[in-house]
């Protein structure tokens, strides 16, 4: 049992690394929560959003009606972080989360044995590549999952990584399946540490219909130990990633994309389009991202997108979207100012429950809080639909300190899909 509980410390850890997403997890624990009621509140951008939530993991879930929830390993990490951070006034709360902790790992074995009985064919292949591989890969066995195959983790680290694996000691600390039924497609996430007497590191791995859907490298003690000295350009580091992520996964879109990158001489904040495929890239003091999106007739389709972060030029995170989201429509028959006068009516006759009551009249501000124009998917798909995202301010803070609300339409039919009211 206590290596089973050091799996889960690990798997959490490494989601809560970072303050935003810590503070998600809170907002999260406290009520379901949209997209975009999390970025008002956090102040973060919706890229940035984007990235964090992508880095939460199986910690949270998107429910049928866009609201963000807390999913049962999320409650169980709540519970681990009230523990951690409070740890005196609250000694039998922290009693119950361990037998919390055993219950969620008894549900996991469950799944296990599970795949295991459906994968019997699978592992045999596995277990034959392992046997050819046992005098390089004698100490990271773990690098077995369930659908990708050993050999794709170990391309991908070594030959688009570019990280040294026969210096660390490879650990796969979890693994989980799941039939994704609003994309159609099955996912699979994988967390490993990689560790050795000079570098600790923990990598994240999700796979889309076994295709790389992200990368996320986390360092725990020391960098990566690499095959050989990296640049010092980040063009040039950026340029050499892509072309190796490239020939790993052969996609013929990311050759478009390395076209455009190498039109670009450097890295100051810029944006530049070429067809229907656009880049931009962010700097900060230690970081830049890259990130490559289609657009068309003036719309970002940003989940259609291959975004990588570099910090102090080290590749930290590569999300790759692109291939998995179609282009529905680019049908903008609603404009920014009609989206903005649907969302005013509607809130106008909207029924909303507060401290158990049902309440009504509400009225909004002349001038919005923000309006975005971020395509998602409409129902269970993954075709792209243009989507406003219009927050108001109400005319008076009701209780709760609710002072604003969010409204979500399809720019092509004006059908309203969400709406939420706001703390602001």
């Amino acid at each position: 049992m206590e290596s089973s509980e050091e799996e889960i410390y690990s798997t959490m850890f490494s989601s809560l690394k970072h303050p935003v997403r810590r503070k998600i997890l809170r907002m999260l624990a406290n009520k379901p929560m949209t997209f975009m009621e999390m970025v008002d509140l956090l102040g973060v951008s919706s890229s940035h959003l984007t990235y964090h939530l992508e880095c939460l993991g199986e910690l949270i879930f998107k429910m049928d009606n866009n609201n963000y929830k807390l999913s049962s390993f999320g409650l169980a990490t709540i519970s681990a972080m009230k523990g951690v951070e409070d740890p005196e006034t609250e000694p039998k709360r922290h009693l119950k989360l361990s037998f919390k902790w055993r219950a969620v790992f008894a549900a996991l074995l469950v799944v296990i044995i599970l795949l295991t009985a459906f994968s019997t064919l699978q592992y045999a292949s596995l277990n034959q590549f392992m046997q050819r591989q046992s005098s390089l890969m004698a100490e990271n066995q773990q690098l077995l999952s369930w659908g990708i195959g050993t050999d794709k983790v170990a391309n991908l680290l070594d030959n688009v990584a570019k990280i040294d694996t026969t210096q660390y000691k490879i650990a796969l600390l979890s693994n989980t399946l799941e039939f994704r039924q609003d994309f159609g497609v099955t996912e699979e996430i994988l967390k490993y540490s990689l560790t050795s007497s000079q570098s600790n590191i923990d990598v994240d791995l999700r796979f889309r219909a076994n295709h790389l859907s992200r990368y996320q490298l986390t360092q725990i003690e020391s960098t990566p130990i690499y095959q050989q000295t990296q640049p010092s350009d980040i063009l040039q580091i950026a340029k050499g990633t892509l072309d190796r992520y490239h020939s790993y996964s052969g996609d013929s879109y990311l050759e478009e994309m390395s076209n455009l990158l190498s039109a670009v001489n450097k890295t100051d904040n810029l944006s530049i389009i070429q067809g229907n495929l656009k880049l931009q890239i962010t700097s900060s003091a230690d970081e830049t991202e890259f990130l490559w999106m289609y657009s068309e007739r003036g719309i970002d389709f940003s989940a259609k997108s291959l975004r990588m972060t570099f910090q102090n030029r080290l590749l930290t995170g590569l999300t790759d979207g692109y291939f998995l989201f179609t282009v529905g429509n680019t049908d903008l028959a609603i404009s920014e100012d009609q989206a903005i006068d649907r969302a005013k009516n509607y809130v106008k006759t909207l029924t909303w429950t507060i401290d158990g009551k049902q309440v009504t009249g509400f009225n909004t501000a002349d001038q919005p809080v923000s309006v975005q124009l971020l395509p998602h998917p409409r129902g269970n798909s993954v075709a792209l639909i243009p989507y406003w995202y219009v927050v108001l301010s109400l005319d008076r803070t009701f209780s709760g300190g609710i002072n604003e609300v969010s409204v979500g339409l399809f720019a092509d039919t004006g059908q309203v899909e969400d709406v939420q009211m706001l703390s602001g």
